[in-house]
């Protein structure tokens, strides 16, 4: 097993040329073009001063060996210094208004890698590790603001080299010549990293966004780990992860830090090929001894940028990898196919499948050829053993997912039509796990609605039971529920997502049910919200609870994706066909007759 064992590149990962990732990154920083002409006015006057310093201290020197007095050598002394403070408050200035500008153009580019994340169907996260994507979202972005400070040194190096170079041939252009020859040589050396940079940046980030994946997953499932005393496993998980990032990153720093060792043997070599040519030809005498110190003192910072733009490709290469990983993200295609975007209008709730064919994997259909009619506020229930395809009907009409073959249409109307943020205005869903975000009872009911008052919320809850759930949390409305709705219990959680949809008024409400015993007074509230619910929407009911089943205008029995029974409870019941051998097998023993009975069976023994 190799060192990139288990990195491979996501689906929706694609390869930008380095053309294509700086055109896109300038458009990330058109909107920053005032401090950008700053920072390029800056950075022109670092390099400036900096190029400057070799030919003040050569001319000084020479001024030196005519009138060496106390009063130049302190002038001199005194002109270096303050060369030295310009420098470092125009560089303070530089990087302030840099990091400024660089702020702004992540906070962005973080805000439209989050929207692309936010937008895509449910198909895109059983796909893909969510843990992956925060990493793209948070570790990636970060990597790309470091790629903008170094273009500004790449800049202001670029600019000091050229003024030197100029001063090089100014003052001994044969040698220049000679330094000129010897620059492919460093060019070529440093540009052979650029693929391997680019090659072990990208697997880094990947081994990285696998740590904060299995980090993910397993603080999400700690309480399932606490159960089954499973500490140690997850912990292994967790290591096995680190231990690969460790091994990948440690042979990208291998990679990397081959670069700066071999400029600094390039520029030693040609120095000595400039100390060796210059002294010759100075005892030639084609050279004069000031001229060739003042060439070698420039060369000195000619180098020195020439082979920082040779080490900084590596580092650019790290930039423009996060760019890649981002921009892949952003860039992912859709799932879900819009055919156009229109407003939603106040929906009456007519739902009808024709002809609709759906899998989540190509080999393995759900929905073949399906067809049903749902009249507006009808209640609707589904039911069939697991897998049958009675959670996937919702999804189809909520938008989570993308049929693939035939036609959706809400009151007449074609579902790909519709403006999916309006559209999904009009649903109310709860999930089997009802999700509750962290913060109290009242921001969660308030979630669709931020404006629902106190008053509209308590005389929703007063229509439960009168009330009385809610006297059961602490602190009423402003109880903390906890991540995910720990505090609560499953009753509790399952009455604030219903409140929620309440409070909402859709025209379409769905239920995946849950599954959980609770006692028979919450089931008794539950079945109070959900009526309430029912009452002026059309509903599609995944049902797990007989009461729920009952009150159903129409009870569909689902399986291997189509419909083989309708009908109501009494009528599926008599045709002791499929619906009574599971009303047999899950909800006959939640029948009061039967609990009836058996009670006079135990009285009896």
């Amino acid at each position: 097993m190799g060192f990139f064992s288990g990195l491979a590149a996501e689906n929706y990962d694609r390869q930008y040329s380095d053309h294509e990732l700086t055109k896109r990154i300038a458009g990330n920083f058109a909107p920053q073009r005032k401090r950008i002409i700053n920072i390029s006015i800056l950075v022109t006057l670092v390099a400036l001063i900096s190029a400057s310093t070799p030919i003040i201290i050569s001319r000084s020197l020479e001024a030196l060996e005519t009138r060496p007095t106390l009063e130049a050598t302190l002038l001199i002394g005194g002109g270096v210094f303050m060369i030295g403070v310009f420098n470092w408050g125009i560089n303070w200035a530089r990087r302030a208004i840099t990091a400024r500008a660089i702020g702004d153009v992540v906070l962005n580019l973080r805000t439209q890698a989050f929207g692309a994340a936010a937008d895509h169907d449910l198909s895109f996260y059983d796909k893909f590790s969510s843990g992956r994507i925060v990493s793209r979202i948070t570790s990636d972005t970060k990597d790309f603001g470091q790629l903008v400070t170094i273009a500004t040194d790449v800049t202001a190096q670029v600019i000091q080299a050229s003024i030197l170079l100029v001063v090089l041939f100014r003052t001994e252009w044969r040698l220049t010549l000679l330094v000129l020859l010897y620059l492919p040589i460093i060019f070529w050396i440093t540009s052979s990293f650029r693929k391997m940079a680019r090659k072990v940046t990208r697997n880094g980030m990947r081994a990285m966004a696998e740590v904060n994946a299995t980090i993910k997953e397993t603080v999400s499932g700690i309480s399932v780990a606490k159960n089954f005393r499973q500490e140690m496993s997850i912990f292994e998980t967790f290591d096995s992860a680190n231990q690969e990032s460790y091994r990948v990153n440690v042979r990208r720093g291998f990679v990397l830090s081959l670069v700066f060792p071999t400029l600094n043997a390039l520029g030693g070599i040609a120095t000595a090929i400039m100390v060796y040519v210059g002294g010759w030809s100075t005892v030639q005498g084609g050279v004069t001894v000031a001229a060739w110190y003042l060439f070698l003192l420039s060369l000195n910072h000619f180098l020195f940028p020439i082979m920082n733009l040779s080490a900084f490709w590596a580092q650019i290469q790290q930039g423009l990898s996060a760019a890649e990983r981002i921009y892949a993200l952003i860039d992912a295609d859709p799932n879900l196919l819009q055919e156009d975007s229109q407003e939603v209008r106040q929906l009456e709730g007519g739902v009808r499948f024709e002809d609709i064919s759906f899998h989540y994997i190509p080999s393995e259909p759900i929905l073949s050829h399906f067809n049903l009619l749902i009249p507006p506020g009808e209640n609707l229930a589904l039911v069939g053993h697991t897998g049958a395809g009675k959670s996937s009907i919702a999804k189809l009409i909520a938008r989570f997912y993308e049929f693939q073959a035939g036609k959706l249409t809400l009151d007449g109307q074609n579902i790909r039509s519709f403006d999916l943020t309006s559209y999904r205005r009009q649903l109310g869903i709860v999930s089997q796990v009802p999700f509750l975000f962290s913060g109290t009872v009242a921001e969660n009911i308030r979630y669709a609605c931020p404006d629902a008052s106190e008053a509209e919320m308590l005389k929703m809850a007063n229509k439960i039971g009168d009330g009385e759930w809610l006297e059961t949390l602490p602190n009423g409305f402003d109880s903390e529920v906890g991540e995910r709705g720990a505090r609560l219990s499953m009753g509790q959680r399952q009455l604030v997502a219903l409140m929620r949809v309440l409070i909402q008024n859709p025209a379409i409400f769905i239920l995946d049910e849950a599954t959980a015993s609770i006692d028979p007074f919450t089931e008794w509230q539950i079945q109070q919200a959900l009526n309430l619910i029912l009452e002026n929407t059309t509903s599609i009911l995944i049902a797990h609870r007989l009461s729920t089943i009952k009150s159903a205008d129409r009870i569909l029995v689902i399986e291997d994706g189509g419909i083989i029974e309708e009908g109501n409870h009494d009528k599926l019941l008599a045709q002791e066909g499929h619906y009574a051998e599971l009303y047999n097998t899950y909800f006959r023993h939640q029948s009061l007759s039967y609990i009836e009975n058996a009670r006079e069976f135990s009285q009896g023994d």
